[in-house]
C-alpha cells in the first residue's frame, strides 16, 4: 500500500538531485534548465519530496537566503501526476515555517499566485519577461556610457554596488557570476562603476541578469553590449516600473513572453533601490 502524499517526508535536496529536478521541470513543460538548477542547489537550499514509487520527485523548490533580511523562493514545481492534491501547498507551508522570522519573496505565475495569496504572500510588483534577438540600435548609449568586460579586480566593487542597490549582501551569489555567466560587463564613469550586468546560458537563450544601473541609459548600454557578444536570443525579466527600458528593448526586437507577479511575505516591499534594479539575477533567486 502506497504512502499518502501527506505523509511523505520532505527532505533537503543536493546537487546529486540536479537531474531529478531537471526531469521535474520537463514534466511540467518547463525547460530543463540544468545550468540554473546547478547554481540554485549550490548557493541555495533545495527542498523536495521523493516519489514513493521511485519515479523521481513529487515536488521541489529552492530557497536562496540573503541572511536574516530576505530569502527568495523559486522553482516551485509539482509533478503533473501529483498536481492538485495539496502537495505543493504542503511544501510551501514547510518552507514558510522553516524561514521563521525571515521575510520571503517570490515571482508568481498566474497559476501559482492563488496558493501564495492563501499562504499570506502579498502582491508588491510585476516583472515583464521579454525575449528575442536585440537588433543593433542605430544609436547605442555607448557614446555617453562606457561598458567593458568585468575583470577579477572589479569584483569587490561589483559586490559593493550590488549590496547598495539590492539592499542586502548577496556576495555568495555575485561571486559565482564569473563562472556561471558567459558574459559579465560593467559600466563606469571616471573610473567609478555605475552598473553591471551578466548574461548566462539557459537552454538556447542568454538570460540577462542581474541588471543593475544608475539610470536607464546605462541599462540600455549594458544590454546592448551583452547582445553584441552573443548570437543567442536574449531573455530577461524587467521590473514594469522601468517602462522606458521595456519600450526600448521592444523597439529593437524583443517581445513580451509573460508577466510574473512579485510577491512578499512579512515585508510590504523588497529592500534596496528599485530605481537602479532593472532585472533580477533570476526570478528564482531574486
Amino acid at each position: 500500500m502506497s504512502t499518502p502524499l501527506s505523509e511523505l517526508p520532505i527532505r533537503r535536496l543536493t546537487t546529486d538531485d540536479l537531474t531529478s529536478c531537471a526531469d521535474l521541470s520537463e514534466d511540467r513543460g518547463w525547460p530543463r534548465e540544468e545550468h540554473k538548477w546547478g547554481l540554485l542547489l549550490t548557493a541555495g537550499t533545495g527542498y523536495g519530496i521523493d516519489d514513493p514509487e521511485g519515479k523521481g520527485l513529487v515536488t521541489a523548490c529552492v530557497v536562496t537566503s540573503y541572511g536574516r533580511g530576505l530569502a527568495a523562493i523559486g522553482m516551485m514545481l509539482v509533478a503533473e501526476r501529483h498536481a492538485r492534491r495539496g502537495v505543493g501547498r504542503r511544501l510551501m507551508q514547510h518552507v514558510v515555517n522553516e524561514a521563521g522570522d525571515t521575510p520571503l519573496t517570490l515571482h508568481a505565475t498566474p497559476y501559482g499566485q492563488p496558493l501564495y495569496e492563501q499562504l499570506g504572500f502579498v502582491d508588491t510588483g510585476r516583472a515583464e519577461m521579454v525575449h528575442g534577438h536585440l537588433r543593433a540600435p542605430e544609436s547605442v548609449p555607448e557614446a555617453r556610457v562606457t561598458t567593458r568586460p568585468a575583470t577579477a579586480e572589479d569584483l569587490p566593487a561589483i559586490v559593493r554596488l550590488d549590496a547598495e542597490v539590492f539592499g542586502l549582501d548577496r556576495t555568495h551569489m555575485i561571486t559565482r557570476l564569473p563562472a556561471f555567466a558567459d558574459q559579465l560587463r560593467v559600466a563606469e564613469e571616471d573610473g567609478v562603476l555605475t552598473g553591471y550586468a551578466a548574461a548566462w546560458p539557459n537552454m538556447q537563450t542568454h538570460v540577462v541578469g542581474p541588471l543593475i544601473a544608475e539610470d536607464t541609459e546605462t541599462a540600455k548600454a549594458l544590454v546592448a553590449s551583452l547582445a553584441a557578444g552573443t548570437d543567442r536570443p536574449l531573455r530577461t525579466d524587467i521590473d514594469v516600473r522601468h517602462g522606458e527600458l521595456i519600450a526600448w528593448v521592444k523597439e529593437h526586437g524583443l517581445e513580451t513572453v509573460a508577466f510574473n507577479t512579485v510577491m512578499t511575505y512579512r515585508i510590504p516591499d523588497l529592500p534596496g533601490d528599485w530605481t537602479r534594479r532593472f532585472a533580477p539575477l533570476s526570478v528564482a533567486a531574486g
